[in-house]
């Protein structure tokens, strides 16, 4: 309903439910740069979130509504591992070098700074679309 009636407000919820995803996944990354083995056993890889626009004729946020976007898929970096000389550890291999993930740190922390601005952004939109609907009710009613 409230789509039909503010789209912005539709349009940049999708947009915080994306970004939120992506901050989501930023975290994840972060906290697994270090992590030497996956849920599967394998060597952790980077996780990348992929978005997608949502048009008119998607089912997204309701027929004939304009905009949007929505999460995609979250796939696997396919980068090579990064090798350390860590001979002690329990997963190196005979010649001492440890796979590690190649994550980079900074990357991943540019990643949640632009994704909390992207939310905050939506955020403010969404804000300022409810002021003009309250303001235009004010105008109704007078």
């Amino acid at each position: 309903m409230i789509e039909r009636l503010m789209p912005s407000i539709a349009i940049s919820s999708s947009g915080m439910k994306a970004e939120s995803t992506r901050l989501e996944v930023a975290a994840q990354n972060l906290a697994n740069a270090e992590t030497t083995r996956d849920i599967d056993g394998g060597i952790y890889q980077r996780r990348l979130v992929i978005f997608k626009a949502i048009g008119e004729d998607s089912e997204g946020l309701g027929k004939g509504i304009p905009g949007g976007v929505e999460v995609e898929a979250i796939v696997r970096d396919n980068k090579p591992p990064l090798r350390k000389y860590m001979p002690g550890h329990p997963d190196a291999g005979p010649d001492g070098y440890v796979d590690m993930p190649n994550i980079s740190p900074l990357l991943e922390l540019v990643d949640v700074m632009t994704a909390t601005r992207a939310y905050e952004a939506n955020l403010a939109a969404v804000k300022q679309a409810r002021k003009i609907a309250s303001n235009t009710i004010d105008l109704l009613r007078s």
